[in-house]
């Protein structure tokens, strides 16, 4: 095992100006779990490809331990990748399948039948070892992908997107796998997803990329409650975090009738260049539901409820003003909020909600740049 460092790794693809990944520093401990995640096209694939020794490094360094590996051929990394499309050879039996890499590298018969019949029982697959990979479900083909890469005990564990060809259940089903799997065998592991539910189930820490460069790194507790910037407050957290843009005045932060007191720290922070105003950031969850005409209440026009049982989310805009409703945005779209409320009292569509802020839980950024302000 070992830990993965990237210094200042950037990979520019041939006709393009704009790198795909730009400068990445990044540190990943001996047994670490961390999970690289972002929208499409921010370079998350191209940074474990490059890890890989699948894609070249145009500037920078990558390190597996004290290693440099920058130059090194992929076979000669000493790591293990586990692909979202399996990547089995239908002709070999599962067990063929998973002891594939150890048979070319000319491992003895028995040694190669112990590693994987260790692999196949920490994967539940002992039974299916002579079976074919078309006589499998989904969940069982990702399961002999993941033992052909536990049987060469590699020194880290490369993932990318492994859980995107499974339904939605056998999806939280083997994510609870792999992160358990992972603990156990304490490999230093790097795994890539655009579904920030998984980076927040599984990894020790989540690395988020955006257009190639990294915005913030840090434990799934510290992406929610103190988010770097405006694009991880709006990605961390399902349903997302609402944004607004409000005016300063007085020491507050305004928009229409809502008044969100601002601390002095938050207002000696502003510059100039934010023009008199602030992003507050608010997740559905801080929320509190009010009686009308509560002072410094938000009027949400109820415009769709969805109810989960134990949840129930009342999607909506602002009540009133086209444009000041048009000031506030959230994971369903430019001028809707999100409320979470108590799935016993659900408002009919067209209710106008009344919700204020709860105090302390809002999140302040800067309007120009973006960035978190101290509260």
């Amino acid at each position: 095992m070992a830990s993965v460092t990237f210094d200042n790794a950037t990979r520019v693809y041939p006709g393009t100006e704009r790198p795909a990944v730009d400068a990445l520093n990044l540190e990943v401990a001996d047994g670490e779990f961390l999970v690289l995640v972002g929208p499409s096209g921010c370079g998350k694939s191209t940074s474990l490809r490059m890890l890989a020794g699948l894609e070249d490094v145009n500037s920078g360094r990558i390190l597996i331990g004290d290693r440099d590996v920058t130059d090194v051929q992929p076979k000669d990394r000493d790591i293990a990748m586990v692909f979202q499309n399996y990547a089995l050879y239908p002709h070999m039996s599962v067990a063929d399948n998973m002891g594939f890499a150890l048979k070319i590298a000319g491992k003895p018969k028995a040694e190669i039948r112990q590693r994987v019949e260790e692999a196949a029982k920490i994967l539940d697959l002992s039974e299916y070892l002579d079976r074919k990979p078309k006589a499998l479900s989904g969940g069982q083909r990702q399961r002999v992908a993941m033992g052909r890469a536990i049987v060469r005990q590699p020194q880290v564990f490369l993932m990318d997107e492994p859980l995107s060809n499974l339904d939605a259940k056998l999806r939280v089903q083997t994510r609870t796998q792999i992160a358990s799997l992972q603990r156990r065998l304490g490999v230093t592991t790097v795994y890539v997803t655009h579904d920030q539910t998984e980076a927040l189930t599984m990894g020790d820490r989540i690395a988020v990329l955006k257009d190639g460069l990294l915005q913030q790194v840090g434990t799934p507790r510290d992406m929610y409650d103190t988010p770097a910037n405006v694009f991880v407050a709006g990605f961390i957290g399902s349903p997302a975090m609402n944004l607004g843009t409000f005016h300063v005045r007085d020491g507050a932060a305004v928009l229409g009738e809502t008044r969100v007191p601002l601390s002095r720290a938050t207002m000696s922070a502003l510059t100039a260049a934010d023009d008199g105003q602030v992003v507050i950031g608010f997740r559905p969850e801080s929320l509190d539901r009010v009686p009308a005409g509560t002072e410094g209440s938000l009027p949400v026009s109820v415009e769709l409820v969805e109810e989960l049982g134990s949840d129930a989310f009342v999607y909506g805009q602002l009540a009133g003003d086209r444009d000041l409703a048009e000031n506030i945005t959230s994971g369903a779209g430019e001028a809707q909020i999100i409320v979470r409320i108590d799935p016993r009292d659900v408002p009919a569509k067209g209710d106008i909600l009344h919700v204020t802020i709860r105090p302390g839980e809002q999140h302040t950024f800067a309007a120009n740049s973006g960035k978190r302000l101290p509260s």
